[in-house]
């Protein structure tokens, strides 16, 4: 998941400058093919998920506790395994590997009545480069959670969250700062990674999709280049199966609608928030449910299969290290260049129990609206399964408190 967004306005804007603005009408390309062999029916069975963020793939807004016991440098899994070497980084990760998420997480995800998991990995835990710091380990891990997944009647999206050099500078992708994705073999690499993904999970019938890459930055990257690394990635993944997610890579809803004439099995995800711009966070709830549901009618109108594959009950940015480590919220006024709108008191460090009646009635109602927008396409998985002190993004904590709404009795009406 990516902190540093493009705000709601500014994605919009990027895609009127974008090289697929001549967007082709929805009709064009609606009978695009599938295998008879894919795993699901996404053209009629809704996606109801969850993210398993924080877990294979460190994030230290998620899991604070992590990178509070490291000095202040390791502001992410880069910095993080060069800073505490080799034995020590191992010894500290597999004991969150075995803890943070579990089998029992599944049979509870199941219980919820969801039926897909997104599952982040990086890079370097699938095709490691010689010299990197990273350490070796969470990719077992992978193998037992689509196994978990399986037993408890879920789809997994394998997701590859993180590139060599990052391909958006959020510390998500491995490494917080410069994009280096695009440089030398970092392509040839990434695609290492997605096809050992492929020889190793692709015919397993739990495995619905594999993400092919977590939020390339468009606007900063060569949209001509994205667009080659998804036509070759296809080409890699085209017979097994799987159905392919595409990032719209910050370019918006319908900038890729002239892309994939002839594939099949391909689907966009977009990733919804309307918390890392100023003139979001200073929306009421009304207006934020009534963008969420005006951006579910963008995604029913694109041109092919499109999922909200990241998205929030948070309506603040306010959770400790939201936007990196040692970086505050906009929303209280304590993020550079940013202007008080605000207190974070009871969301940066706090529990779902904290939150006041208020906070939890509109927190529940964004919720249901974005569920309900999201599935006029074709579903929706939310970001993220737990969190430590994080309430308004930990699916688990909001459905154990009643705020989750009931998925088996969505009002529709919430979106008009």
């Amino acid at each position: 998941m990516a902190f540093s967004k493009l705000s709601t306005a500014a994605v919009a804007a990027s895609a009127l400058f974008s090289s697929f603005t001549n967007a082709a009408p929805a009709a064009t390309m609606s009978g695009l093919k599938r295998q008879s062999n894919q795993r699901f029916d996404f053209g009629s069975e809704k996606i109801r998920g969850v993210n398993l963020g924080g877990w294979l793939v460190l994030e230290p807004w998620i899991t604070p506790s992590i990178f509070e016991a490291t000095p202040e440098q390791c502001v992410d899994e880069y910095t993080m395994s060069d800073t505490l070497g080799q034995a020590e980084m191992q010894r500290r990760m597999q004991k969150h590997w075995s803890s943070w998420i579990t089998q029992a997480d599944f049979s509870a995800m199941a219980g919820h009545g969801l039926n897909f998991v997104r599952i982040p990995v990086g890079y370097w835990s699938v095709s490691p480069i010689q010299g990197d710091p990273y350490i070796q380990g969470a990719y077992e891990y992978l193998g037992k959670a689509i196994e978990w997944a399986g037993g408890s009647g879920m789809k997994v999206i394998i997701d590859l969250h993180g590139a060599p050099g990052s391909q958006n500078g959020f510390d998500n992708s491995g490494q917080r700062g410069s994009i280096g994705w695009t440089s030398g073999d970092t392509i040839a690499q990434t695609h290492k990674a997605l096809n050992k993904i492929r020889d190793d999970h692709a015919s397993n019938p739990t495995v619905a999709a594999i993400g092919l890459l977590n939020e390339p930055m468009g606007p900063e990257l060569d949209l001509g280049t994205i667009e080659k690394f998804y036509y070759d990635s296809w080409g890699n993944l085209k017979n097994t199966g799987v159905t392919m997610v595409f990032s719209d890579a910050f370019e918006g809803v319908d900038a890729w609608n002239d892309f994939g004439a002839g594939l099949w099995n391909i689907m966009l995800g977009v990733h919804h928030y309307e918390v890392f711009d100023s003139g979001d966070l200073e929306m009421g709830v009304q207006d934020h449910i009534s963008t969420a549901c005006a951006y579910g009618g963008q995604m029913a109108s694109n041109n092919k299969w499109t999922m909200s594959g990241e998205w929030t009950g948070a309506m603040t940015d306010c959770a400790k290290w939201l936007n990196g480590r040692g970086i505050g919220a906009r929303y209280d006024g304590t993020y550079d260049g940013s202007y008080y709108i605000g207190s974070c008191d009871s969301y940066s460090v706090g529990t779902v129990a904290g939150l006041s009646q208020d906070a939890k009635q509109n927190i529940g109602s964004y919720i249901h609206a974005q569920m309900v927008a999201y599935e006029k396409a074709a579903g929706w998985i939310f970001w993220t399964w737990k969190t430590e002190s994080a309430p308004e993004w930990d699916f688990q904590a909001l459905a154990g408190a009643g705020i989750i709404p009931s998925l088996g009795s969505l009002d529709t009406s919430v979106c008009g």
